[in-house]
């Protein structure tokens, strides 16, 4: 794997963290002044506004047009943007950060399905229900959204906010690096199966009230997925090394018995 080189503007992001914990800056406490916070950082102007826009992003600081920046509010409404934003960066920098939202899952879905199976209504069952229904779609990618759907209406039949609003996120995340993955799975008949056993086995719990067997069957199910999708990655990857081999293979191949 090759390790991008670290960027002024995360060097300068991490700096400002850091004074705020030294200074002790709590909630709705305000930043020095921008030329003045420069200063005792050692940096540009230019660095120091991209870093300050990189945390506020992130959901560190809150910029006030002609009020200056502030430590965030603690009491603020959570926002799945406070999770969400900060890994879209590491995905953006390196793809293979996918995998630790995929193991990620397993811990929040395994405790989705444990309290879908206590809490989930009949109005709920009947949503997850359509939902594994619309997986038999015979368009792939008709048939992946309706996959996302499910595992989205067991984090509602979980009745916790919390557990809701971070699957949400991470499904956002996983749209364009999982995506074609999940697609590819509803088009190989032996895989479709799998899915669709391990989702019937999922419902099947949640309905009879089966905690711990939701929750077994969703780890069975997502290791199922996690160890495809890395399949799939693997064998992409060897074809496209293959493609950029210089040359006709059977040329180097005539030249080397030559």
């Amino acid at each position: 794997m090759i390790v991008m080189p670290r960027r002024l503007t995360d060097d300068v992001a991490d700096r400002v963290r850091a004074l705020i914990e030294e200074q002790q800056l709590e909630a709705g406490m305000r930043l020095p002044a921008e030329r003045q916070l420069a200063a005792r950082l050692g940096v540009s102007r230019n660095s120091l506004r991209e870093a300050l826009a990189k945390l506020v992003s992130e959901g560190v600081l809150v910029s006030r047009r002609g009020g200056g920046t502030f430590v965030r509010w603690q009491h603020e409404p959570w926002s799945e943007q406070n999770i969400v934003q900060p890994l879209k960066s590491l995905l953006a920098d390196d793809p293979d950060y996918s995998f630790d939202i995929l193991e990620a899952r397993h811990a929040i879905e395994a405790s989705t399905a444990w309290h879908a199976a206590l809490r989930a209504t009949e109005a709920d069952k009947e949503k997850i229900r359509l939902c594994l229904e619309a997986t038999q779609s015979e368009d792939p990618d008709l048939a992946s959204q309706a996959d996302v759907r499910f595992h989205l209406a067991i984090a509602e039949a979980s009745h916790n906010v919390v557990l809701l609003q971070t699957m949400r996120g991470f499904f956002d995340l996983l749209q364009s690096s999982v995506k074609q993955s999940r697609q590819r799975m509803y088009l190989i008949p032996p895989v479709f199966e799998q899915l669709t056993e391990q989702h019937q086995a999922i419902l099947n719990a949640i309905q009879s009230g089966d905690a711990e067997g939701a929750r077994q069957a969703m780890m069975a199910h997502l290791g199922f997925v996690h160890t495809t999708i890395k399949h799939f990655d693997e064998e992409r990857a060897r074809q496209a090394r293959i493609t950029r081999l210089p040359g006709d293979p059977t040329v180097f191949s005539r030249e080397t018995k030559a």
